[in-house]
C-alpha cells in the first residue's frame, strides 16, 4: 500500500494537497504523521524523516522501493498510476489549463502564502484585516485568485474548478483555508467555491483532525503568543 508522510494537519499546507487528493479520489494509502517540533537538523522531525525523504521535508509518498517527494511530482505520479480516478481533466486542452493553474499555485502567490500561514483551527480575521490594509501584494494575489477561479468556474460550470474535483482543487484547498481563516474579502461566487471545497468529505476529515491536534508551534504562528 502507498504510504504518505505528512506534517501537522493544522499547519502543513503542502501535506494537505496530496492527502486530500488521494482521500477524495478514493486512493487507499497509509498515513504517517510526523508532527513538527522544529526544523533544526537535530529535531525529532528531521530524525524521523532521515532515510525517508532526501529533502527532510513533507509530504513524501512511498510506493514500495520508490520515494516521490514534492507535491506536484506526487500528483503526477498518482495520475499516471491511477488513470481510472481521473485526477486531471480528460480533455487535452482542459488538462493543459489545469496543469498551468496548478503549477502557478505550486510556484506562485508568495505574498499571500508568506503573510498568511495556514492555521485551520484559528480565527485570524483581525490579522487578515491588517494584512489587507497594509499589504498590496497580498491584495494582488487575492485578485489573481478571484480572476482565475471566477473564469474557470464560468468556463466549466462548477462546482469545482474544472467541473469535477481534480488535482487543481486539491492544490488550491490550502489557499481556501487561508482566505477563510484570515477573513480576506472575496466576492460571493468565490466564497461559495471556498465553502464547497471545505465541505468535501476529505476536507471535513482533515479539518476535524487539524482541530483535534491542539499543538502550538510558535514558528508557525508569528501572529499570536498562544493558542
Amino acid at each position: 500500500m502507498l504510504k504518505l508522510y505528512i506534517g501537522n494537519k493544522n499547519y502543513s499546507s503542502w501535506s494537505l494537497r496530496p492527502w486530500v487528493l488521494m482521500r477524495q479520489a478514493g486512493i487507499p494509502f497509509e498515513e504517517v504523521v510526523v508532527r513538527f517540533d522544529s526544523f533544526d537538523a537535530d529535531s525529532q522531525f528531521k530524525a524521523t524523516l532521515a532515510g525517508v525523504s532526501p529533502t527532510g521535508k513533507v509530504p513524501v509518498l512511498v510506493d514500495g522501493d520508490l520515494t516521490v517527494w514534492d507535491t506536484l511530482a506526487i500528483a503526477e505520479y498518482l495520475a499516471e498510476t491511477y488513470p481510472e480516478h481521473g485526477l486531471w481533466p480528460e480533455d487535452k486542452a482542459a488538462r493543459a489549463q489545469a496543469r498551468s493553474v496548478t503549477a502557478e499555485m505550486h510556484s506562485g502567490f508568495a505574498a499571500l502564502r508568506g503573510a498568511c500561514p495556514m492555521n485551520i483551527e484559528a480565527d485570524l480575521a483581525q490579522q487578515g484585516a491588517l494584512l489587507w490594509r497594509d499589504r498590496p501584494a497580498v491584495r494582488a494575489d487575492v485578485q489573481r485568485l478571484i480572476d482565475m477561479w471566477g473564469g474557470l468556474l464560468t468556463q466549466y460550470g462548477g462546482p469545482m474548478l474544472f467541473g469535477r474535483f481534480t488535482v487543481s482543487d486539491a492544490f488550491y484547498a490550502p489557499v481556501c483555508m487561508r482566505l477563510s481563516r484570515y477573513g480576506l474579502p472575496v466576492p460571493a461566487h468565490i466564497a461559495a467555491y471556498i465553502q464547497r471545497v471545505e465541505a468535501l468529505p476529505a476536507m471535513q476529515e482533515w479539518i476535524a483532525a487539524a482541530k483535534a491536534e491542539q499543538d502550538f508551534r510558535e514558528f508557525e504562528e508569528p501572529y499570536r503568543l498562544r493558542r
